[in-house]
């Protein structure tokens, strides 16, 4: 009996659904920290998605209590991963992600201007570049405004001039003075759209303006301007200087590549480039950064093992590392160092100390070191397209590359066949990782982007970077335009390459803008499949499968009422109708891109439906009324009562109880307005409600001072 009941508890059991897949959890320990940033992540998007600024101390102080909890659960199941050591440590990370987000807000907050100011605006000049109107624009700091107290003055300003004299030729340090408009910065130009004020506050504007007025100077740039301007305006005297040996097209191209130099950029050619797909190359960032330091590394790695003595005594990957390093920090000066750019500097620097410290300086550790250094630095950087495109093609390209390294696939190759398989395979998956995103910030999709970039990126690494790097060497004995002119060579390929691209039929696709859920969804599951280890990585195409059905059944917004509320577009018949072909631009601009309607404001104002200042129309059935101009010829008693929706933006005045609709003081308080029509029948949301009681969201009183 003893016998056979031994022989009953040795048999094994089935093992049970939760130990399967734990174990398998288990099996990725070696794999955990790429996983790191990504909870950190996941939090400073809870931050950003929720709608009440949440208190800082508390959630540090239950960050910390987390973690010691998570040291007892690991202690407890000696140093080994268990379900409760696991849970607490994402928890701990995702509000340690949250934290350090919310502790950012708070430290660049800075005063935002409250409502509209016209007078005298002085202040010191830090920045120059040009508007979407191609006017120029400039921010200043030590701003004084008349009448505006120093606690409650914007710590900077951004002023466009629009006068046909500006005056004088401006240069970073100097002290000027005007007479203009500012204002603070706009909210979104619909619910859910892209957050101006959000992005601004990270930047620590506080208004925006123009002057139709002479800008003069007051003192100019002095000697004690501090290294920052310095470097700002040796920039821009390199950009000039560059621009002065190039051709039109070229020059400017050139500039912003090495300068971050935008300004004398033809708004054509950028058209050009977006839609070929290669506006990537003007952004300063990993691409460039790689490139440059790559060739760096290339040149003093081989040029020291041409000497005997120096090849057998040092290690010279680690001293080409170091050499590029050092290179990359010149670039990082030279090129403006924006956020992209330091994005890209510390993705450079995590791979070069790898090689240092005798580490794989491609993997996905590396990666993922950079991408938690650069949320810890900047979390805001999360939000915006940049970072996500950058590191989603960086994580796919090393996740494959890692496969096809491990299995052998390119020894099956010829070697003379294996590198143009690799640049093939390299753009077709960065292009693959980056097209969501692209395609959710930018509206659109270039159908032919593979082709443009194979054309396109060896030229630029082979060319185009070597180009720039021999101009910087050979600059101190007067022969940079050697190293300029292959730079030409190269720049005016790839604008051939753009202009033969985008003009080919069906080249753009426009895109719908997608819901809130479809970008984490994508990011989620293209993480488990580039993270994840074994066959268990393909689960990662579910929640890919279920972004693209969310986005191709995103709902759009029945009517759009702009923030000024003079703007409105109904959708009938499948497109969006606009009631004035100018004024209100931009919002218009968006409402169409975010449709995926490639009509512009002009086209879209001839749809039917709309007068220019008085509309009577319907949605869903109910009837709506809309006066953008003389107040006093419409009785609204009359108009609430013979119509369901009221839209009044000149009048200051609330409606009457029981009114639906909205004046000057609602969208002065709420902002833009999206009604969208559901089997209940209408729903109304202005964009405040959507941005929530954030610390950026500006509350605007209707006055000027």
């Amino acid at each position: 009996m003893e016998t056979r009941a031994a022989n009953v508890r040795a048999e094994p059991k089935s093992p049970r659904i939760s130990s399967v897949v734990f174990a398998t959890f288990a099996r990725q320990q070696s794999h955990l920290f790429p996983w790191v940033p990504v909870c950190l992540g996941a939090g400073i998007g809870l931050y950003f998605a929720t709608s009440s600024e949440p208190t800082t101390w508390h959630l540090a102080g239950l960050a910390a209590t987390l973690s010691a909890l998570w040291l007892v659960a690991y202690g407890l199941g000696q140093h080994r991963a268990s379900w409760v050591s696991v849970t607490l440590w994402v928890l701990t990370l995702v509000l340690a992600g949250t934290t350090v987000a919310s502790l950012r807000a708070k430290a660049v907050a800075a005063p935002v201007l409250s409502y509209r100011y016209y007078g005298p605006i002085e202040g010191r000049i830090v920045s120059i570049d040009k508007s979407a109107s191609e006017k120029m624009r400039l921010t200043l700091d030590h701003v004084r405004l008349s009448r505006v107290p120093p606690h409650r003055t914007p710590f900077r300003v951004r002023v466009s001039l629009h006068g046909d004299d500006i005056g004088i030729t401006f240069a970073p340090g100097d002290t000027v003075l005007t007479t203009g408009h500012l204002g603070p910065p706009a909210g979104p130009v619909e619910p859910g759209g892209f957050d101006f004020q959000r992005h601004l506050w990270f930047q620590q504007l506080g208004a925006l303006g123009y002057t139709r007025n002479p800008m003069l100077r007051l003192a100019p740039a002095g000697s004690a301007q501090g290294f920052s301007l310095w470097l700002y305006s040796f920039r821009l005297a390199l950009s000039t200087a560059i621009k002065s040996r190039m051709s039109d097209e070229e020059g400017p191209f050139a500039a912003a590549i090495i300068t971050g130099d935008r300004a004398d950029l033809d708004p054509k050619l950028l058209d050009r480039l977006r839609a070929s797909n290669l506006a990537h190359l003007l952004a300063i960032s990993g691409l460039h950064m790689g490139l440059l330091t790559g060739a760096v590394f290339a040149v003093i790695r081989i040029g020291l093992s041409a000497v005997p003595q120096l090849a057998l005594r040092l290690n010279l990957r680690k001293v080409a590392a170091v050499g590029a390093l050092i290179a990359a920090v010149l670039y990082l000066g030279v090129s403006g160092a924006n956020v992209a750019t330091q994005r890209a500097f510390i993705m450079v620097t995590v791979m070069l100390l790898a090689i240092c410290v005798e580490r794989p300086a491609l993997s996905l550790r590396a990666v993922a070191i950079a991408a938690f250094i650069v949320l810890i630095i900047t979390p805001e950087a999360l939000v915006g397209p940049g970072f996500q495109m950058s590191f989603a093609a960086t994580t796919a390209l090393v996740a494959v590359f890692a496969v096809i390294r491990d299995r052998g696939l390119f020894l099956i190759l010829p070697k003379w066949l294996s590198g143009a398989a690799a640049l093939l395979l390299s753009s077709f998956i960065a292009g693959a990782a980056t097209a969501p995103y692209g395609a959710a910030h930018f509206n659109q999709v270039a159908q032919y982007g593979l082709l443009a970039n194979l054309l396109s990126v060896p030229v630029m690494g082979l060319v185009v970077m070597p180009g720039a790097l021999l101009a910087g060497c050979l600059a101190p004995l007067g022969l940079e335009g050697i190293g300029l002119w292959g730079m030409e060579l190269g720049l005016a390929w790839i604008l051939r390459v753009a202009d033969l691209v985008s003009g080919l039929d069906g080249s753009t696709r426009a895109i719908v803008a997608p819901g809130p859920a479809v970008l984490p969804l994508v990011t989620l599951g293209g993480l488990m499949l580039c993270i994840w280890q074994g066959t268990g990585r393909l689960v990662g195409l579910v929640p890919v499968f279920v972004a693209f059905g969310l986005w191709h059944n995103v709902e759009r917004p029945a009517v759009l009422i702009s923030e000024t509320g003079r703007l409105i577009g109904i959708v009938q018949n499948g497109e969006r109708a606009l009631n004035k072909p100018k004024g209100d631009g931009f919002s218009a601009r968006v409402w169409l891109e975010n449709d995926g309607d490639i009509a512009d404001q002009a086209e879209a104002a001839t749809r039917t439906g709309f007068s220019p200042n008085h509309i009577r129309t319907q949605v869903a059935g109910r009837k709506l009324v809309f006066n953008a101009a003389n107040p006093e010829k419409i009785d609204i008693a009359e108009a609430c009562a013979t119509h369901d929706i009221v839209v009044l933006p000149r009048v200051e005045t609330p409606l009457p109880e029981g009114c639906t609709g909205w004046t000057a003081l609602d969208f002065s308080k709420g902002g833009a307005v999206a009604i969208y029509t559901t089997k209940a029948g209408l729903r109304y949301e202005n964009s405040r409600s959507r941005q929530g009681n954030r610390l950026w969201v500006s509350h605007q009183r209707k006055r000027t001072q």
